[in-house]
């Protein structure tokens, strides 16, 4: 289904139903979850396509061979599923149960919130690091809340409003097969020595698959600065300005947007695992001491930005 209004209006129930059930231990700990199968798929090409003897080209058509394949399961999958849940009394419930697997608005609210409420800075840098890739061990305060700042509004972006773009757009094919894209960048999309080449198809991908998410996703946080005791204006005047100074081509607009939104300086240097990076403060004129009241600020802008984004849906439902 291509923009139909079946698929517009099963959007918001899914979205409504991840709000309300998210991703419950009880069942998971039983089942494997979706993501887990799609990151199953994403190693075994990692072990067996990505071999440390052939060169870096091969290496790089292999990785591109691969994500083309992850697509077209992804796609395959989505449509059998659709198709077999078409067949089924209420099939509209069901397809948005099983969007809703793939949409992670409360676990994102829950995970930043276990950095928010940590009772210590030990207990605050495990929590972080379980939503970010970069080293935790030594960061201070400041340096936590602004990470799980960062995450949030990023999250936001891959985690909720391009999942649910994708399924407007495509139905549950375009959803796994977004997620599958997703779930690649995230194991093998980045610059270290074994994953520069065979992730590089992924990452690429991903960027183009985030590009429009990416710039709603900052709409959004800016219009729910208000919240937060921001200015919309302000928001998006510095997602469009400090945007592109981020390494990302798609972070850099919600996590500007979210830093103006909260007087607060994102970015800036950090150390990943593939080594340290250097790179520049979004709305650097803002504050730059984050302490934990500010991540529970940043919640605040989310819940108002996932609200507007789920009454967008419905909207565009009812005039479609």
């Amino acid at each position: 289904m291509l923009l139909s209004s079946d698929a517009l209006w099963i959007l918001p129930m899914a979205l409504l139903l991840d709000a309300l059930i998210g991703d419950p231990d009880r069942i998971w700990r039983r089942l494997p979850h979706p993501v887990a199968w799609l990151g199953a798929l994403v190693a075994f090409g990692d072990r067996h396509l990505n071999r440390e003897s052939w060169s870096a080209q091969a290496r790089r058509n292999a990785g591109f061979l691969w994500t083309t394949a992850l697509v077209a399961a992804g796609l395959a999958g989505g449509h059998l599923l659709e198709q077999g849940l078409r067949a089924l009394p209420l099939f509209d419930l069901w397809i948005a149960l099983a969007a809703s697997t793939l949409i992670a608005q409360r676990s994102l609210y829950e995970h930043v919130a276990r950095v928010r409420d940590a009772a210590s800075l030990e207990e605050a840098r495990a929590a972080v690091s379980m939503i970010v890739g970069r080293d935790t061990s030594r960061l201070d305060e400041a340096g936590i809340a602004r990470a799980a700042i960062e995450s949030t509004a990023e999250n936001f972006s891959d985690g909720v409003v391009a999942p649910a773009f994708w399924f407007a757009l495509a139905g549950l094919p375009g959803l796994v097969a977004y997620k599958a894209v997703n779930t690649a960048d995230s194991m093998i999309g980045h610059l270290s020595a074994r994953h520069r080449d065979f992730g590089w198809a992924a990452a690429r991908l991903d960027d183009l698959l985030n590009l429009l998410p990416a710039r709603l996703s900052a709409l959004l946080i800016a219009c729910a600065a208000p919240a937060a005791g921001g200015r919309t204006g302000h928001a998006l005047a510095v997602a469009a300005r400090d945007a592109g100074t981020h390494r990302s081509p798609n972070a850099g607009w919600p996590e500007a947007a979210m830093a103006a939104a909260l007087g607060l300086a994102l970015g800036g240097p950090r150390i990943y695992a593939a080594g340290p990076v250097e790179a520049p403060f979004l709305h650097e004129e803002g504050r730059r001491d984050a302490v934990a009241s500010d991540i529970g600020r940043g919640l605040k802008v989310l819940a108002t930005a996932l609200l507007l984004h789920v009454a967008m849906w419905i909207g565009l439902a009812a005039a479609f």
